[in-house]
């Protein structure tokens, strides 16, 4: 196996890392418009993110930053074809980073009420375009010889990408429902328990639709093991849920994930942009990669690096894992 190669599988495990950490707190923001009745409960939702939020987009980050020094021109291709949503989805990681810290700065109803809004919107949007951009990658876009992207915004946004994006939004909020059972008590918990059967149907339907398609279309025989292991550990979340093992359910959601975004870049391997134009335009492992002495050196950092980096998320999730509920809420903001 090339270097090129490893850092493709590493860049695939960063991927898989930031959503599932990240899948559930977009999960938990859009909850506290479809679960919570009140901004007490409100508040014990987002504070069940509260310690870990900040931490989970470090894989966002991470993997933006390997893909552009160990695959340029898949970082440029994909950054500037990719402008308007993810550009998009940068702004709503600002705004709704502000929104968690600015919240509670005032106490008045419709300054905390807009805040409130903020993180609903701000999650829902991302949730929504990280499947449509990466179901667009896996289907291949218009990329010419000079391998630029000649398609328009518009070309985004066709039925393949667009159920890969309400894929994406239900596995996301159906994962932070689970998380929510499995961090909260009383009521709410109650009735995470009860939204969670109800958006792993829904989730269950859109996500076996999806990940068919996707198998006819670009599937092997090793992605085709993946499609089961993710249609598998979501029967098994829904079944743990409504058994009331929310810790085996969370496990299941987040392996769910991880089959489903492992299966995407199986079936993208050898290529990371296939093109849509001409097979032999499409952007691979060894045409985007960065020189074997670049790839040396990240190597070596990264050995470095991710053990200090895991035992710290480790740390952080360790500290803040006891459950709370509105009796741990303040009466005040």
């Amino acid at each position: 196996m090339e270097l090129h190669d490893v850092w493709f599988v590493l860049i695939a495990v960063l991927w898989i890392g930031y959503f599932f950490l990240e899948g559930f707190d977009f999960g938990v923001g859009i909850l506290t418009k479809l679960l919570a009745r009140d901004r007490k409960e409100r508040r014990v939702l987002i504070n069940t993110i509260g310690p870990v939020w900040d931490g989970n987009e470090v894989w966002l980050l991470t993997a933006g930053g390997a893909t552009f020094a160990a695959f340029p021109e898949w970082y440029a291709t994909l950054f500037s074809g990719f402008y308007l949503p993810l550009l998009l989805i940068l702004i709503c990681l600002i705004i709704r980073g502000v929104a968690f810290e600015y919240r509670h700065k005032r106490s008045e109803d419709r300054w905390q009420t807009n805040w409130e809004h903020a993180i609903f919107w701000t999650s829902l949007l991302p949730a929504f375009l990280w499947g449509v951009a990466f179901a667009n990658i896996t289907r291949g876009v218009k990329i010419d010889r000079e391998m630029e992207y000649v398609g328009t915004f518009w070309d985004l946004l066709n039925p393949y990408a667009i159920l890969g994006g309400l894929v994406t939004l239900s596995l996301f909020t159906f994962h932070g429902t689970v998380f929510t059972a499995l961090k909260t008590v009383g009521d709410i918990r109650m009735r995470a328990r009860k939204l969670a059967l109800g958006l792993g149907l829904v989730t269950a339907a859109l996500g076996l639709g999806f990940l068919i398609w996707t198998q006819v279309s670009k599937g092997d025989g090793t992605s085709l093991v993946a499609m089961l292991v993710a249609v598998l550990a979501l029967v098994g979340a829904v079944g743990a849920v409504k058994a009331g093992r929310e810790g085996w359910s969370f496990a299941l959601s987040g392996i769910t994930i991880a089959a489903a975004v492992a299966m995407l870049f199986l079936t993208l391997f050898p290529n990371v942009m296939p093109s849509t134009l001409d097979p032999s335009w499409s952007l691979t492992v060894s045409n985007a990669s960065s020189s074997p002495y670049t790839l040396k050196i990240m190597t070596w950092l990264a050995g470095i690096a991710t053990p200090l980096v895991l035992l710290y998320q480790g740390w952080t999730y360790w500290v803040f894992r006891k459950r709370i509920g509105t009796q741990h809420i303040a009466d005040a903001h």
